[in-house]
């Protein structure tokens, strides 16, 4: 059976990552000042940042269901199915339109809602993948997704806190105070929302609290997939090359033992935190996969 593995670009994945790995991926539409984009086609990272320092009126969407079923169409012509990694249902509603788009297809679409997002998402296609080359069915590949949907966390700080006043996740007093003290609040995504995990003193407080949070996750979440090899650390931002090639060396040298994955984070959560972001996340590999 040939099996086609789909995620979106809110994985992180750009089109060359995707076809290096064998997965197929569909960009997701951004709208800025009313004008529609589609990640990584006819917009960039580094263009979607610099709208945003320019306070342009920015939004994400989801695709639509005819441009769904398109892409489903197309790859039916050269696949038998389809294993589809979508964002986080908790996230975006494309899981759920896709889902309800599947039941068209007499099974020959296969809809995960395992809660992830960016690299953590990353991370299930390439399992996703891996399951199928070892001659795993559709159903078995989203059974085993959805059934190791809560092991992983991701930890974001933040430059400054005007894109979550602005999506009022704080108040403008609380914005105001918080970046006259240097406030840098540490978020969390567990599957289904950002929430508030920390607040600290300054970035270099708080990528400590985040490498902190990955060590308190191998201790007490997963100390059997670590001591077994099956962990994987990974890292994003939204932060400029020299803050970014910092942090990437932080998070090697501070996990020295695991390989370590970055990209940028997708404009998805980009659009919520803004520019100068960084992240750490930590999942564990299915028992499938190889260390």
């Amino acid at each position: 059976m040939r099996i086609a593995v789909l995620t979106d670009s809110n994985s992180g994945m750009t089109p060359e990552d995707a076809r290096e790995n064998g997965i197929e991926l569909m960009s997701m539409p951004i709208f800025i000042n009313g004008k529609s984009y589609m990640e990584n086609v006819d917009i960039t990272q580094e263009q979607f940042y610099e709208y945003l320092r320019q306070d342009a009126n920015v939004s994400t969407s989801q695709p639509s269901v005819g441009e769904m079923q398109d892409e489903f169409d197309r790859l039916l012509k050269s696949y038998d199915s389809i294993v589809f990694i979508p964002m986080s249902a908790g996230l975006s509603g494309t899981c759920q339109t896709a889902a309800m788009l599947a039941q068209d297809y007499d099974g020959k679409v296969q809809v995960v809602n395992n809660h992830r997002i960016s690299v953590t998402q990353r991370q299930s296609a390439l399992d996703a993948k891996l399951l199928a080359d070892k001659g795993a069915d559709p159903v078995e590949i989203r059974e085993k997704l959805e059934a190791d949907a809560g092991n992983s966390s991701i930890y974001i700080t933040v430059e400054t806190l005007k894109y979550l006043k602005k999506g009022g996740r704080i108040t403008p007093a609380a914005a105001a105070i918080g970046t006259l003290l240097n406030i840098k609040p540490v978020l969390q995504i567990q599957g289904e929302k950002l929430d508030s995990y920390a607040k600290s003193r300054g970035m270099v407080s708080a990528r400590k609290i985040m490498l902190k949070a990955v060590h308190l996750d191998l201790q007490n979440r997963f100390p059997e997939a670590d001591k077994a090899g099956r962990i994987h650390i990974a890292g994003a931002y939204t932060a400029d090359r020299e803050t970014t090639a910092g942090w990437i060396k932080q998070v090697q040298d501070e996990f020295p033992q695991y390989p370590v994955h970055f990209d940028p984070l997708p404009v998805s959560i980009g659009c919520h935190i803004g520019h100068g972001s960084l992240a750490v996340t930590v999942s564990s590999f299915l028992p499938d996969r190889e260390k």
